[in-house]
Parts: C-alpha cells; sequence; structure tokens
C-alpha cells in the first residue's frame, strides 16, 4: 500500500474515558491505487493509532454531465442597487489596489530618465478626441430636441413628492415614494406630467477657464458659472463654445514641481486663426417650433433615432473619461470636470458638519457623470397597468430606453436583461402563488 504518511506510536496511557473522534487525509492517488483509499487517526485520550478505511471502488466513479451554455445575454439581472443617503459611494477601483498601483509604478520608474508627460497632462488636447467631443456635444442636443418631442405622443407621469417617474399613462401603484408626508400617503405617489428634466438629470458642474490653473477656492463659488457635466467635458476636450471662452495652449507647460509650472512662449508661433468650429454645433429647439410625429412610422423612426443618440452621447462621454479626469463627490451628486475638485464647501450631505461642509473627491464613472434614472418597464402596452401582486416579475430600464421602445424602438441587448423581457409573467395572482 503506497500511502502519503505513516505513523504508528503509542503516546501513552490514560484512565480518562474520552469520546471516540476521527480525523481522515486524502492520500496522494496514483495510477496504481484506490482513490477511495483514506488514513484516519483515531485517538482516544492520549492513545493514537492508525485505522485505515478501505472502499470498494464503483465501476463509474465519474460521470461526465453536458453542460448547456446559454448565448447572447442573460435572461434576466438584478437591478442596480439603491444607495442610501447615509452611505458613502463605493470607489471604482479600491484603496489598496491604487495604493499597490503606485508604488508599482514608483519601483518601474526608479533609475530611468523622467519621460515627456502626454496630452492632457501637459496642456494640449488630445486630438484623436476632439471629433468625439463634438459627436457627444451634438448626441446630447439631439437626445433632448427628440425627447421634447416623445413627450407629447409618449406619456410619461412623475411624482409630486419625489424623484420618481413612470412611463405610461398610468402610474404603477407600488408604495414606494420617499417624499416628504410619505408616511401619511402609505408610500403611494402623486402622479403629474413629467418633464425632460424629470428625464435626464440635471448634473452642473463649474466652467475653468483654464482646466490646469488652481483649484476653485470657497470664496469664488458664486462669481464661477456653472454649466451642465457633459458640456463641461466637451469643451475641455476640445469643442469651443463662444459663450463659454477656455484657454488654449499651443505648447506643452514648463513643469516647475507636481503642482505649479509655467506656460511656454508662444510669442514665436504664428497669430492663431479666427475662430472657426471644427464642425457643426446643433442648438436646442424652442417648446413652440417643435414638429411633432404625425403618424406611426415617424414615431418609430424618432425613438429610433433618440436610442442611438442616447448610446452615442454615453459611450463618447465614457472614453473622454478615460483621458479628462472627472471627479465625484462620495456623498453627494456634486461633479467637478479636472484633475482636483474645487474647494467650495456646500456638501449638504449626511453628516456635513464634520467635514465642514467639503466634497470627499473620487474618481466618477459613467453613471454618476451621466445618471440613469431606472423605470418599471410595461411588458403588455395593451394593458399599460401593473399589478402590485406581480412586482418580482417585472424589469426595470433607463426612462430614456423605456420612452424609446414604448415608442417603437428595439429595446437594446445590454438592456434586455434588467427589462426582463424573456420572464414569462403570470395572468393572476393565484398563477404567480404557484411559482417556485
Amino acid at each position: 500500500m503506497n500511502c502519503a504518511c505513516v505513523c504508528s506510536s503509542q503516546l501513552g496511557t490514560s484512565t480518562t474515558p474520552h469520546l471516540p473522534k476521527f480525523m481522515f487525509f486524502r492520500h496522494n492517488i496514483s495510477n496504481n491505487s484506490n482513490p477511495l483509499l483514506f488514513l484516519g487517526f483515531k485517538y482516544g485520550g492520549n492513545n493514537l493509532r492508525l485505522q485505515t478505511a478501505v472502499k470498494t471502488q464503483p465501476q463509474k466513479l465519474f460521470h461526465r454531465q453536458s453542460v448547456i451554455r446559454c448565448e447572447g445575454p442573460p435572461q434576466n439581472a438584478d437591478f442596480p442597487r439603491y444607495y442610501s443617503k447615509k452611505e458613502k459611494k463605493p470607489f471604482p477601483i479600491p484603496i489598496v489596489e491604487l495604493r499597490r498601483n503606485a508604488r508599482q509604478r514608483m519601483k518601474d520608474r526608479r533609475g530611468k530618465p523622467k519621460a515627456l508627460v502626454p496630452p492632457p497632462k501637459n496642456g494640449l488636447l488630445v486630438k484623436r478626441l476632439i471629433p468625439v467631443a463634438y459627436s457627444v456635444y451634438n448626441a446630447r442636443i439631439t437626445l433632448i430636441n427628440n425627447l421634447k418631442k416623445l413627450l407629447k405622443v409618449v406619456p410619461v407621469l412623475a411624482c409630486r413628492w419625489c424623484n420618481e417617474i413612470h412611463v405610461g399613462p398610468v402610474g404603477h401603484p407600488f408604495k414606494s415614494c420617499r417624499g416628504p408626508n410619505a408616511s401619511l400617503r402609505r408610500g403611494h405617489h402623486e402622479w403629474t406630467k413629467a418633464v425632460v428634466e424629470d428625464i435626464l438629470v440635471p448634473i452642473d458642474a463649474y466652467h475653468l477657464f483654464d482646466r490646469l490653473g488652481r483649484r476653485i477656492p470657497h470664496e469664488d463659488r458664486f462669481s464661477v458659472p456653472r454649466v451642465p457635466a457633459v458640456v463641461e467635458l466637451c469643451i475641455q476636450a476640445g469643442v469651443d463654445l463662444p459663450e463659454f471662452p477656455t484657454k488654449r495652449r499651443r505648447k506643452p507647460i514648463i513643469r516647475i514641481s507636481k503642482s505649479e509650472f509655467v506656460d511656454a512662449d508662444e510669442s514665436e508661433l504664428p497669430d492663431p486663426d479666427p475662430y472657426v468650429p471644427m464642425e457643426s454645433i446643433l442648438t436646442e429647439e424652442n417648446d413652440n417650433r417643435l414638429v411633432v410625429p404625425s403618424n406611426a412610422d415617424e414615431i418609430v423612426l424618432l425613438a429610433e433615432e433618440t436610442l442611438e443618440a442616447w448610446e452615442k452621447m454615453r459611450v463618447g462621454a465614457n472614453r473622454l473619461m478615460k483621458m479628462y479626469p472627472v471627479r465625484v463627490c462620495g456623498y453627494c451628486p456634486e461633479v467637478h470636470v479636472g484633475g482636483s475638485g474645487h474647494k467650495a464647501q456646500n456638501c449638504g450631505a449626511h453628516k456635513h458638519q464634520q467635514r465642514n461642509g467639503q466634497h470627499g473627491w473620487q474618481s466618477a464613472v459613467l453613471d454618476d457623470f451621466i445618471p440613469p434614472r431606472y423605470v418599471w418597464h410595461v411588458p403588455d402596452l395593451s394593458k399599460p397597468e401593473l399589478q402590485r401582486e406581480l412586482r418580482s416579475f417585472y424589469g426595470q430600464a433607463p426612462a430614456v430606453v423605456e420612452i424609446c421602445v414604448q415608442g417603437g424602438a428595439a429595446a437594446p441587448e445590454r438592456y434586455q436583461p434588467t427589462m426582463r423581457l424573456n420572464v414569462g409573467i403570470p395572468s393572476t395572482v393565484k398563477e404567480a402563488e404557484m411559482v417556485v
């Protein structure tokens, strides 16, 4: 018998009775050994002796099981987690991993000459991302204009007391209102007509004339203009807007220290050309001049164009955020486009008194920058009224996606798991109780 370990000894004798206990160790399986051979050490009191347990091997020990792999999106997925106002947002990358990466970068740079700082850290623009910035800016304008038109034909409701909305002629019956006096109304919503600001969450940021300049102090918080965060990111990435001037450098900066630099001498360069936008810039349409679609085909085309603009804005903004840093407060929705957050002490989140109103800046993700407001998906437009007892069978989707789907556009593949399009919904409450 070829075993991994053999032990046979007697440590002593004892008259005190003890309950027998067993400890089993699997031995190393070789080609000529029995795979179900165990060595056990039985000890009672101070007696230790070796036990061998041999089991017969069946003819078929392992059965090959066929695994069916489903291609495409999963059938359903969990909804985005709701974070309480008392919770701090999690870091996109854990602090331990950030410190580890920083130590590794310092170790790799040790003994090597300093490399040139690439744009945009040297003050110049990333030329390949300038068309992307114009595309994101125009996609945002197209999205706003199309949503104004879709709201004329697709009913969207908003709660009077909280920030929840619902796409459909009838509001959902779920008791999920967290607004003032919600306990008196037993969590019921009071539905009113929604506007574009209810669908696209307005996230503003300070406009920086020089994105490499000093941080905005608390005393200048009212003198610095605020613009939509997506617009500010596009401006810093290369979009030129006359109403929001910004500093454009044509030579890299000269770094003195980590926080100090001077601009290079540009007097030898020729005078810059007069302002000519690289691409055409769209403008928002007036509500009185909106052309509402008249038939079903026009509504479907408008919904598809709106969904395409939504995806183009999010994908393009995600590309820009990888090069141009964006910060978000870990306690409130405040966003700052730049390397370091501003110093305005206007955070009113939970326990802001302990931080003296200062923001807890951290790297932002796409959902912090362009937050998707999730709504309940209506599976059958002929029966838009949802049932409270079947809540666990309904799905959710961003409000823009749900409006476009009810307008006739096809649901994107990436949103189908949360919308639960492939989940059967019981027709009655009694049938739902029988679901395991």
